[in-house]
């Protein structure tokens, strides 16, 4: 069985942008996406985050292309009312962070893949948050 990973933001602006220090790790991540190794998935505000700088960095054109194409193979879930205000409940700092761990939590996914320490911090077991490297280097 495939494992089941949220993506967050700057993973897909790595690999899309192909942030030198990160690329070869998420091109890697992506691949087994590609490959059905993995599943992934992402919520419409990771769409958002994601068009806002790729469109600020390429043609709008251009970012809705890659969007399109990472559609693909990684899929869009939601956020419900009682998920938010769990999410705000909880104990991680940032909102939007919260969001996301919250709407993985809600889905039942295995792991959160993020750069973000501080929320590897929060993170509670049974949704472990961690690096692209580290994911990889686990599941190997």
């Amino acid at each position: 069985m495939a494992f089941r990973v949220f993506v967050d933001a700057n993973i897909l602006l790595d690999f899309a942008l192909k942030r030198t220090d990160y690329y070869e790790s998420v091109r890697k991540l992506m691949e087994w996406v590609v490959e059905g190794r993995i599943e992934a998935y992402i919520t419409p505000s990771i769409v958002h985050i994601a068009g806002y700088w790729l469109a600020a960095t390429f043609k709008p054109e251009q970012a809705k292309a890659f969007l399109l194409t990472i559609l693909a193979d990684v899929r869009v879930i939601d956020i419900g009312h009682e998920t938010v205000v769990n999410a705000l409940h909880s104990k991680i700092p940032g909102i939007e962070d919260a969001l996301q761990y919250y709407t993985a939590l809600h889905h039942k996914l295995d792991y959160f893949i993020s750069r973000d320490k501080g929320l590897q911090r929060a993170a509670i077991p049974i949704l472990p948050v961690c690096t692209p490297e580290e994911f990889l280097k686990r599941n190997n």
